[in-house]
């Protein structure tokens, strides 16, 4: 499997800092060739290759498609829904990292929520 293990650390470093109800109900899961984080069971961010995967609920989606180094997640050569990809110059500082770690992670709350 190949992704990047150093954007691994940074992201499971970010988990950490999150409450004691968010870090108890991460998981990490191969996926897409890569590894993907899950909220109580749901996806919310995860690696493949060198790309930040992110899950973004509907609303959100098209301004966050504006944002630099940010395009569609194309796993299938088509654009997925509500998943995007944020290239590794669009995550240079731990600010921009938690801010699409706290979009996966509104997308997974919405999903429990819709159960």
């Amino acid at each position: 499997m190949a992704y990047n293990e150093q954007l691994a650390k940074r992201i499971r470093a970010n988990f950490e800092i999150q409450s004691i109800s968010v870090r108890s109900n991460i998981s990490e899961m191969k996926m897409f060739g890569g590894l993907a984080f899950l909220y109580s069971g749901k996806m919310t961010v995860g690696i493949v290759k060198n790309d930040l995967m992110v899950r973004v609920i509907t609303p959100k989606m098209e301004r966050t498609l504006k944002s630099e180094h940010v395009r569609p997640m194309d796993f299938t050569k088509r654009p997925m829904k509500e998943f995007i990809y944020v290239s590794k110059e669009g995550i240079t500082t731990e600010e921009q990292l938690l801010n699409y770690i706290e979009l996966g992670l509104e997308h997974a709350k919405q999903k429990l929520n819709e159960l």
